[in-house]
């Protein structure tokens, strides 16, 4: 088949400056490169980082580049600004549609594949014949989504990361038969305790003999590192217990001038260095991070979609402390991971069991050798694989 694919319309691809959704689009692009099934073009906003980038040698995969941070393509953004308003989404994100729709009008796709933006199923259904497909990563389509209705009934497919995300979905329409949930996947080479070459702890001002509870990802209110932060200060008595926090507010975002990141530091300041902040990490250089741990803790206070640092700290054979939010308790399985409710006692609950698990070595085995196995699960080529079956379901 012949597939376009819509990107969110901010970061490139291939995923040269991360983002999950894009990492997402590279497994199932160097899928079909393995197994040439369709005939792919991915549009996608330029960056020079891509310009030399090997996977652009493909002869099936294919990369149409749309300019948006010349000086030309502001001012051209702007004009379609000042024409079209903010439409649907922000001006910027608008003008990357426009342009791609222009080219995906002149072809014959049998699927276009729309890219966490559902949105886009407004437009994208009077430029082409092809079916409409949307990739939820988010909860971004419900009931109280702007023009559901519309972008629902012109969808063919609409497959999503999780249960949960798919539910959402349905309150649309309670006879659904569109949703099908594809969970995600990570390279399980990349997160591995063989292949993965460990940080220093000394650099990071740890020792050998120091517990590290660890935390990965992007840094903002509704992730609950206040909280997670909060919870240390509660074990005050365990002086070996130290918190690190790997993430910035956003891809590539190196916390200079966060508001929300000042605080926490400064609420971590009564604590000396027992907190950690490292600031924006490479992701190649994550699973490095996470393999100096002895449990991961991911407190989400929002309704985390699916949770990929639940993966990561799988296939690192790390211990979980999660929250009961959103599709994390799909993922996570009590032989392996504790999962917490939110609420007004999360802060004590989950300085409780981080001293139960420091005080149980053998349990924190257990469960991290249950936790790798059931990671084995995750590979980005299975992902891949049910994701291109849901294309032609």
């Amino acid at each position: 088949m012949r597939i376009a694919v819509l990107t969110s319309g901010i970061l490139p691809i291939p995923a040269v400056k991360g983002g999950a959704v894009e990492n997402l689009i590279d497994f199932y692009l160097e899928y079909n490169e393995k197994h040439r099934l369709h005939n792919i073009t991915v549009y996608s906003v330029s960056d020079p980082l891509t310009k030399n980038h090997p996977a652009l040698n493909s002869d099936i995969n294919h990369y149409h580049y749309i300019e948006i941070w010349s000086i030309w393509s502001k001012i051209r953004k702007h004009i379609h600004k000042f024409i079209h308003g903010e439409d649907y989404y922000h001006y910027t994100i608008e003008y990357y549609l426009y342009q791609a729709l222009k080219d995906i009008r002149k072809k014959n796709y049998d699927i276009v594949v729309i890219e966490n933006r559902p949105g886009y199923t407004l437009k994208v259904a009077d430029f082409t014949k092809g079916k409409i497909v949307i990739h939820l990563h988010n909860d971004f389509l419900n009931k109280d989504t702007k023009n559901a209705t519309n972008i629902y009934s012109n969808a063919w497919r609409i497959i999503t990361v999780s249960d949960f995300i798919s539910n959402q979905v349905k309150t649309i329409e309670n006879n659904d038969n569109k949703c099908i949930t594809v969970n995600n996947g990570i390279s399980l080479h990349d997160f591995s305790t063989t292949h993965s070459k460990p940080q220093s702890r000394s650099s990071l001002g740890l020792t050998n003999e120091d517990f590290v509870i660890v935390y990965s990802g992007r840094i903002n209110k509704d992730k609950g590192i206040a909280e997670l932060v909060e919870a240390i200060t509660l074990l005050k008595s365990y002086n070996n217990i130290k918190l690190l926090v790997i993430g910035g507010s956003f891809f590539g975002d190196n916390n200079n001038d966060n508001p929300y990141i000042t605080s926490l530091k400064k609420m971590a300041q009564q604590l000396g260095d027992r907190i950690v902040f490292t600031g924006f990490v490479p992701y190649s250089m994550v699973p490095g991070y996470l393999k100096i741990a002895d449990i991961a803790v991911i407190p989400s206070q929002w309704e985390e979609p699916f949770g990929l640092t639940c993966l990561e700290a799988m296939a690192m054979g790390l211990p979980i402390i999660a929250t009961k939010r959103g599709g994390i308790p799909e993922i996570l399985k009590d032989h392996f991971a504790i999962v917490l409710q939110t609420g007004s006692d999360f802060v004590k609950n989950l300085s409780e069991r981080i001293v139960e698990l420091y005080k149980n070595p053998a349990k924190r085995k257990e469960m991290g050798q249950a936790s790798f196995l059931e990671s084995q699960k995750y590979d980005k080529g299975k992902y891949a694989e049910e994701f291109f079956k849901a294309l032609t379901y």
